[in-house]
């Protein structure tokens, strides 16, 4: 198997091919254009606390202006903020790719409001505005604004000039072998040098020095990103996308059950099925030839008969695997020869105007299966029980496959005693529908599966 690279900066951390590949450099243009970015914000945030803080470091503010600047300051950050903020929070959305490479749900318009691309429009129809200020993915923006026009600009222009410090010192004697006659020494940091036999402790350190700058952008870059991923996007979006991850996983997992099973009955219908029907006839032949009085026509006789017994239990045990009347007849037909070997009457009223796709259709008949065995099982052969399946929608709207089974036991049916009620449940959520439980004391008991469908009840 091909081995996956990591999808955030902060994994690249770890990585050993960390240096060989693209995510310094990434994180580089990460934070060279998180400087832009924190001026645009700054220009809207900070001038009136920058303002404000030099007045009073220098004792000349007057408390007039200092209420104007603090009331200018909050109109800003309340007033303009969230307008603004979601501005620059599309931006980081999109830049955000360069550092972070999972999904990043973007922000939808919903008649004049925001909510967050997973949001199922709960603020549709309220005032723009009011929308806008009560949505809390707003003022997880404006936290992001707040921190852009302060600490990220701020930590991103160190790990530059760290990075370009350490460029310089490695570079150093080349500076200084370029140099005219007459130039000055050249500045590294707190110390200088003008000669090149100065220079080379601080190249040998710069050279030594330049991996660790890698991994200085790319944790800081990764760092910013995953701050802003948090604010940007949410605790209740990653649990979402962590849930429809979860249920697609689900869903392949139940569709590779389901292609495990179908060449679990076709390898038992066309092997083992077929030498047993071989094995059989071969021994209804021999007995032809052999006295019945005889103990080999005794023996014969008794094992032409377990040759038949097998094969019954054999079909039986195909049937159960994979109805062969389901796959060519369809549903209707299947759970009628299913209402025919369940020894509690039952009636079918199974209408259709087109066969659901086979998965939904094979979980159908699953819940029929296992709601019949546990009728004969806890009712008997005293009871009676209806099975009722309906279609619901069509043409262009997603319909859903209704099933019911109904028995006049005594009820109680409780899937905390081990009924086989919960994997029942567990088997319908996998298709992405739902099964309701009704068994009042004294009965009826009613089990109802809801399996979603595709238009003309294909899924």
């Amino acid at each position: 198997m091909r081995e996956t690279g990591p999808r955030t900066a902060l994994e690249a951390v770890t990585w050993p091919r960390l240096l060989l590949s693209w995510w310094p450099w990434r994180s580089l243009a990460y934070l060279l254009s998180t400087l832009p970015l924190g001026v645009v914000a700054g220009a809207l945030v900070a001038v009136p606390a920058v303002l404000l803080a030099t007045g009073w470091a220098a004792g000349s503010l007057e408390p007039g202006t200092a209420v104007a600047l603090i009331a200018l300051e909050l109109l800003l950050v309340v007033g303009f903020g969230p307008w603004f903020a979601h501005a620059l929070a599309a931006t980081e959305r999109r830049r955000l790719r360069w550092v972070d490479s999972r999904p990043m749900p973007e922000r939808r318009r919903l008649i004049g409001g925001w909510v967050d691309g997973g949001a199922d429009g709960a603020s549709a129809g309220r005032n723009p505005v009011l929308a806008r200020y009560a949505d809390p993915a707003t003022w997880r923006e404006v936290g992001w604004l707040l921190l852009l026009s302060t600490a990220a600009p701020a930590v991103s222009a160190a790990a530059l000039l760290l990075g370009l410090l350490v460029g310089l010192y490695a570079v150093s004697p080349l500076v200084l072998l370029a140099q005219r006659p007459g130039d000055g020494p050249v500045a590294l940091g707190p110390w200088s040098v003008s000669t090149v036999a100065e220079s080379v402790p601080f190249a040998a350190a710069g050279i030594v020095l330049l991996p660790v700058v890698g991994y200085v952008w790319t944790v800081v870059a990764g760092g910013l990103a995953d701050v802003a991923r948090r604010l940007l996007v949410g605790a209740e979006s990653e649990v979402r996308a962590e849930l429809v991850e979860v249920s697609r996983s689900r869903a392949r997992l139940a569709d590779a059950f389901d292609a495990e099973r179908r060449r679990i009955e076709r390898d038992l219908h066309d092997g083992a099925q077929q030498r047993l029907v071989s094995l059989t006839l071969q021994l209804g032949l021999a007995r032809l030839d052999v006295p019945p009085d005889s103990p080999a026509g005794r023996s014969l006789a008794s094992a032409h008969d377990q040759a038949k017994e097998l094969m019954t239990e054999l079909r039986e045990l195909i049937q159960g695997i994979q109805p062969q009347t389901l796959t060519d007849l369809g549903l209707p037909a299947a759970l009628g020869e299913l209402a025919d070997r369940s020894p509690v009457p039952v009636h079918v009223d199974a209408a259709l105007d087109s066969r659901p796709e086979p998965k939904v259709e094979y979980t159908a008949y699953f819940v029929v299966s296992e709601a019949l065995a546990n009728v004969a099982k806890h009712v008997g052969a005293a009871g009676t029980a209806r099975v009722t399946v309906r279609h619901a929608g069509g043409g262009t709207r997603a319909g859903t496959l209704t099933v019911e089974v109904t028995d006049d036991g005594p009820g109680g049916a409780d899937p905390a005693r081990g009924t086989g009620l919960a994997g029942l449940a567990d088997r319908v959520a996998v298709m992405g529908g739902r099964m309701l439980l009704s068994s009042p004391p004294g009965g009826p008991t009613t089990v109802r599966a809801e399996l979603p469908c595709g238009p003309d009840g294909v899924l």
